[in-house]
């Protein structure tokens, strides 16, 4: 069976939108983890701040390589997000995911968006099928 470092390099190395986002691995572990990235000028708004698509695909990253780190591949069915902090440019962000539930066939995750001072900028919240096809 592959460890969860092993899962997060064989998805994210095929993973395009995360490495164009510029996202770090920070740890990962059974059930968790952690990922970090810096919002630059092309994720800005009309505002002038980051578009909460950018936020949104941090957590969903950080979702999708914890809910996947037990070994059997899953895929989100239920994502939220809510943004409580502007994100501008030249912020440093952290997501990170952590289990809640792990069933059967359903897992449950949060998974906290923080700046580089640690204040919450959003808060998402993901549920995932998980199938019965394992990595390997």
């Amino acid at each position: 069976m592959l460890t969860p470092e092993e899962i997060f390099h064989r998805m994210f190395d095929h993973d395009p939108f995360s490495q164009w986002m510029g996202m770090e691995l920070v740890s990962v572990e059974s059930g968790a983890c952690t990922l970090r990235m810096a919002v630059r000028d092309e994720m800005l708004n009309g505002f002038g701040v980051a578009h909460g698509g950018i936020t949104f695909s941090l957590a969903d990253s950080a979702f999708a390589f914890a809910c996947n780190s037990h070994g059997r591949q899953a895929v989100s069915v239920h994502c939220t997000i809510e943004h409580v902090a502007p994100v501008r440019k030249g912020d440093i962000l952290t997501a990170v995911a952590t289990e809640e539930h792990l069933g059967n066939s359903l897992s449950n995750y949060a998974i906290r968006i923080h700046n580089a001072e640690g204040a919450a900028v959003a808060f998402f919240r993901g549920v995932a099928y998980r199938k019965a096809k394992e990595w390997a």
